[in-house]
């Protein structure tokens, strides 16, 4: 995943007075410090904004004044969101802060009078805390990125994609099952992403739920039906799981999207060969050698498909078969000379052509190797 930084939207329209206290006369000079920003961009005029609103605090009853105290979360957030440099010198405290500011006004009886104002400060929040969840993430800090990612979502509840960037942290931190609980959120929407699903079902692989990645990518092809990368997956899924009925469905997709590589036709090739579908599993095997002849898998695979079919032939009706079966069997040897699995395959097929000579010389090699 590449580190984008995705903010929110925030329309810096506190700078007007269209607020519904802003002509209290002991708020004009905080009212007139952010217009002055508004219109000049300097943040001295937010810096004079904080002093003169810190200022409306004194007594303890200035305390439990929600226009006074909503007044110093917006001045705050602002701050915090466009002085991402900090060229004010503001405490790093002041984000915590503003945060338990913020909460303290939310749960305010009357805090419904002020809701675009208070709206406001929460979304300078979400992207103050999903900056600073960038910046712990270039610094590899991915435990205290996916806490700085919660904290936006805690703001901004509603943008699906800081399900992202926690699911991200969590599985940079080492957190899988919390990763994969968030990237399964993520699959929930219509929009969901290659990059999301593949990485979800990587998770619940590691955590060795097989079956849950399984339908993971299932979930995903059907969003996603044309995603060759998603199909592979599935795939390689079924083929390790020796799935082969499964597996079949996907074959014929797989070769037209992969037409020359290799791999696939071996493993199509070996899924056709334990369903006993001798000519399509011959074709691909063939298919396989031509497109990578130093490869032992596919030589050997033919030439035991050629010595299966042997299996109950009358004597004499074999001999094409078996000549086959020989043929590559010796290829697959002299690619790998040593292999047992080849040398015994051999000498069972030198066993049924009654060629002594070259049963001899299988029964040396193989005495050697099985003495080392």
């Amino acid at each position: 995943m590449h580190y984008r930084k995705i903010f929110l939207t925030v329309l810096i329209s506190f700078v007007t007075t269209t607020f519904a206290f802003a002509q209290k006369e002991a708020l004009k000079v905080v009212v007139n410090n952010l217009a002055f920003y508004k219109q000049k961009g300097d943040l001295k005029y937010l810096a004079a904004a904080k002093k003169s609103a810190d200022s409306l605090i004194i007594t303890k009853s200035d305390t439990a004044d929600i226009e006074k105290n909503l007044y110093r979360a917006i001045v705050n957030s602002s701050i915090l969101y466009v002085d991402s440099l900090n060229k004010l010198g503001m405490p790093s405290e002041l984000i915590t802060q503003t945060s338990q500011l913020i909460d303290k006004l939310s749960a305010k009886n009357k805090i419904f009078k002020y809701q675009s104002e208070l709206d406001y400060t929460k979304r300078c929040m979400a992207n103050t805390y999903i900056r600073k969840g960038f910046e712990y993430v270039n610094n590899s800090d991915f435990n205290n990125a996916k806490t700085s990612f919660e904290n936006a979502k805690k703001y901004a509840p509603g943008m699906n994609q800081i399900n992202t960037y926690i699911a991200f942290a969590n599985n940079k931190a080492g957190n899988l099952q919390d990763a994969a609980k968030y990237y399964t959120t993520l699959l929930k929407t219509d929009s969901a992403k290659t990059e999301y699903i593949e990485t979800a079902s990587n998770i619940y692989k590691a955590l060795g739920d097989t079956a849950k990645a399984l339908q993971i990518l299932q979930k995903g092809r059907k969003l996603l039906p044309n995603d060759r990368f998603l199909l592979l997956d599935e795939a390689n899924i079924y083929n390790n799981k020796k799935n082969y009925k499964a597996l079949e469905p996907l074959i014929p997709p797989l070769l037209d999207i992969n037409a020359n590589n290799a791999d696939i036709a071996f493993v199509a090739a070996n899924c056709y060969d334990h369903l006993n579908k001798f000519e399509l599993a011959e074709s691909l095997y063939l298919r396989a050698i031509e497109l990578s002849g130093t490869d032992f898998d596919p030589a050997f695979n033919l030439g035991l498909l050629y010595l299966k079919q042997t299996a109950g032939k009358k004597e004499g009706s074999d001999i094409q078969d078996l000549g086959r079966a020989i043929q590559w069997l010796e290829k697959a040897n002299e690619i790998s000379p040593n292999n047992v699995k080849s040398l015994q395959a051999l000498q069972l097929a030198y066993q049924k052509s009654e060629n002594q000579d070259m049963l001899d010389r299988v029964n040396n090699k193989l005495k050697q190797l099985t003495n080392q």
